[in-house]
């Protein structure tokens, strides 16, 4: 993978303005693998990129972890600055705006949930033969997820538990969309048997 994005982004350099070259090379050397390089762009462009994170975020800590998503996308995916749109720098602050304003939805969407479920009246305290049995299904679902293989997991424990969409899974674990997707069914699909043979069929 890395070897086409280096040819490339070999090939754009050759056509590249010479104001811009310095960006394509830089990438270039980052798609090869080089860590230096992603250090030197890091040193110069992270304060940009926090600053259009804090504009948008109004926090320094969440400014941040923006911050540190943008450069692991970029060692991640570095075919994907295309330098006749733009510079580097411009490139990575679109990338720090798009996901400071996805963080500030998904709060925004996180707090409505909160404030409907606040508004909601209290419900009744459960019955204790209920109540134990939730927690026996509860644990027994942990432990077929545990059960699971290693990426299969990762894939449920992001969605299901950490309510990731199927391209976050997909950016996080640095796998395609598609591939994600897979995942999820034969994981979900493992789960269901694993559990309906327990007499467990809620999970479906």
């Amino acid at each position: 993978m890395r070897k086409a994005c280096v040819s490339s982004l070999a090939a754009v350099a050759a056509v590249t303005p010479a104001h811009a070259t310095r960006d394509v090379r830089l990438v270039q050397r980052i798609a090869a693998g080089d860590e230096t390089a992603l250090t030197r762009v890091y040193d110069q462009f992270a304060p940009t990129v926090f600053g259009v994170a804090r504009r948008v975020l109004g926090d320094a800590t969440a400014a941040e972890d923006v911050v540190q998503e943008v450069f692991v996308s970029l060692w991640e995916r570095p075919h994907m600055f295309d330098s006749a749109r733009g510079t580097l720098a411009a490139w990575l602050g679109m990338l720090a705006h798009r996901r400071a304003v996805d963080r500030v939805r998904r709060e925004e969407a996180s707090r409505r949930r909160a404030d409907a479920m606040a508004a909601q009246p209290p419900s009744p305290p459960p019955d204790i033969d209920e109540a134990v049995s939730s927690l026996w299904i509860g644990e027994r679902v942990r432990m077929a997820v545990q059960d699971l293989p290693e990426e299969q997991r990762a894939c449920v424990n992001l969605a299901y538990f950490e309510g990731k969409t199927y391209v976050e899974v997909a950016a996080i674990l640095g796998i395609p969309e598609g591939t994600a997707k897979s995942r999820m069914r034969l994981a979900l699909r493992k789960l269901a048997d694993t559990l309906d043979a327990e007499g467990i069929s809620s999970w479906r």
